[in-house]
């Protein structure tokens, strides 16, 4: 049965992927008139630059948030060696299997005495809070009235079950649960409070990433204050399928056929929006592989 689900699994990441190529492709067919007229002016690279300094430090960010989830689980691992672990772990996720990021953290809490059980499970808890923190965001911005979207009972039912799932009287039954099947004598690692400041400093991370997904398409078309909240909720969905469905290492394809699917034709032109989610793509890989090369080699010369 476990050989058989892997083998779904493979072969499902394979239709998804190719799904995403063949419709970014079709996308880019239809509309590469349009791409290849799009020019960035003086103003343009100003707002791209910004959008890596935001992207940057939203990676900063989510690594110092990844400490007080440690901390919640009472780990001797934090500060800048855990920012730093994380920072170079991070570009690890667009290697094959897409848990390689996580196999490096969860071996740099066990390298410092930390524990097994409560590695694994601060990240495994970071992107459920992410998941809550995107599905925020699309929500808040569907409440205003500001996007259409006929799908609010599937995001608000998605945000309850994360939101309970997270809660630690449900997770650390799930641990001790899981415990005793695996014929675990030892106390298993729980938490003792709910973890409101990580899914706040997560919702911080969605929004600044959502700031540099704004920078980017302002740099190719002007950006009504108005189009904000959809553009924010757009992109937290895209991001949020990105990292839940199994295609691509890094949500890579999953992302940018969202994104593309998801915005208004009329305002939002299909190939300017194609030109956008390939800058921001770039923009991020830069940012990602910029804050893993300034944190090894700050790590090596201190």
């Amino acid at each position: 049965m476990k050989k058989l689900l892997s083998v779904i699994k493979s072969y499902l990441r394979w239709v998804i992927l190719g799904g995403t190529l063949f419709f970014l492709l079709s996308v880019f067919k239809n509309h590469w008139r349009e791409v290849a007229a799009v020019r960035i002016d003086l103003f343009g690279w100003l707002m791209l630059v910004l959008a890596g300094v935001v992207t940057f430090g939203a990676h900063v960010w989510s690594a110092w948030v990844w400490t007080w989830i440690l901390k919640a689980f009472h780990q001797p691992f934090g500060g800048f060696q855990a920012i730093k672990i994380y920072l170079i772990t991070n570009i690890a996720k667009y290697l094959p299997g897409n848990v390689w990021h996580f196999y490096g953290r969860i071996s740099a809490v066990k390298s410092v005495g930390g524990s097994l059980g409560a590695a694994s499970l601060s990240v495994l808890l970071e992107p459920l809070l992410m998941a809550a923190a995107a599905l925020l965001v699309a929500l808040i911005s569907s409440s205003l009235g500001l996007m259409k979207n006929t799908g609010h009972w599937v995001q608000f039912l998605g945000l309850g079950v994360v939101l309970l799932g997270v809660h630690p009287c449900v997770l650390n039954w799930g641990i001790r649960l899981l415990s005793r099947l695996k014929g675990n004598n030892t106390a298993p690692v729980e938490i003792n409070q709910y973890p409101l400041l990580p899914l706040l400093g997560e919702l911080g991370f969605l929004l600044l990433r959502g700031g540099g997904f704004l920078f980017v398409l302002a740099a190719l078309m002007p950006v009504n204050v108005s189009y904000i909240p959809q553009v924010l909720s757009v992109f937290s969905l895209a991001w949020l399928l990105g990292l839940i469905i199994p295609g691509a290492p890094g949500g890579l394809g999953v992302f940018e056929a969202t994104a593309i699917a998801s915005f208004d034709p009329v305002h939002f032109p299909p190939g300017i929006v194609l030109s956008v989610v390939a800058l921001f793509r770039v923009v991020g890989l830069l940012a990602e592989f910029f804050a893993a090369g300034i944190a090894y080699l700050w790590g090596n010369n201190n």
